[in-house]
């Protein structure tokens, strides 16, 4: 409960900064999403190119690459996380909308700022777990089981780096819900495919 307590403090206080500072972490975030994006879909390619090469090597030569499904399973969590506060933005994440769609858009627009509400808290106990769990992945300088003994903590950072971005974009589009005249989405341009029509309430 200590350690909560204190997380809501610092969650508190780095979302004041972030409003205040919206015109510059604004453009920042996208600029990351994008960066991020596009590492994800580099790792995705070279897992294709990778499980390839060791299919020809183990069938062809006889001789598989060691640590081939350690390094893949490694590399799963790097293409969720690091593309999961860019799909958060584009509203490309899966959800079950059908209690929403029942609801007239006032409370649907009520009720999707409290999910997200919801959902930063939960990111961030999440990040801030996640990353102590790197953190002792580091230090204790953890590897796979097997040759070539590649270290564990790379893929676990991008955990905690994936949830305090989501929890990051979920804020701004907190504060856009909240006062859209005010605080701009700052999202990519094909957000706007996904995007519910939020203020059509008013």
């Amino acid at each position: 409960m200590y350690e909560l307590a204190i997380l809501a403090v610092v969650v508190a206080t780095f979302m004041a900064v972030t409003a205040a500072a919206l015109r510059f972490v604004g453009p920042m975030l996208r600029t990351i999403e994008y960066i991020l994006l596009c590492g994800s879909i580099l790792i995705i390619l070279f897992i294709a190119f990778f499980v390839g090469a060791e299919v020809f090597m183990r069938y062809v030569f006889n001789s598989p690459i060691q640590g081939h499904l350690e390094l893949s399973e490694l590399m799963l969590p790097m293409i969720v996380f690091l593309a999961l506060s860019y799909t958060q933005a584009t509203h490309g994440n899966i959800g079950m909308d059908l209690v929403l769609d029942a609801l007239s858009p006032k409370v649907r627009h009520y009720a999707t700022i409290a999910a997200l509400v919801i959902s930063i808290f939960i990111c961030s106990v999440l990040a801030y777990f996640s990353f102590k769990n790197a953190l002792q992945l580091w230090r204790f300088d953890d590897v796979t089981m097997t040759p070539p003994y590649v270290k564990t903590w790379p893929s676990a950072t991008a955990i905690p780096l994936g949830y305090i971005l989501v929890s990051m974009r979920m804020f701004l589009q907190l504060l856009h819900m909240v006062d859209h005249e005010r605080f701009p989405p700052h999202e990519p341009v094909n957000a706007e495919l996904h995007q519910y029509d939020l203020h059509e309430y008013e």
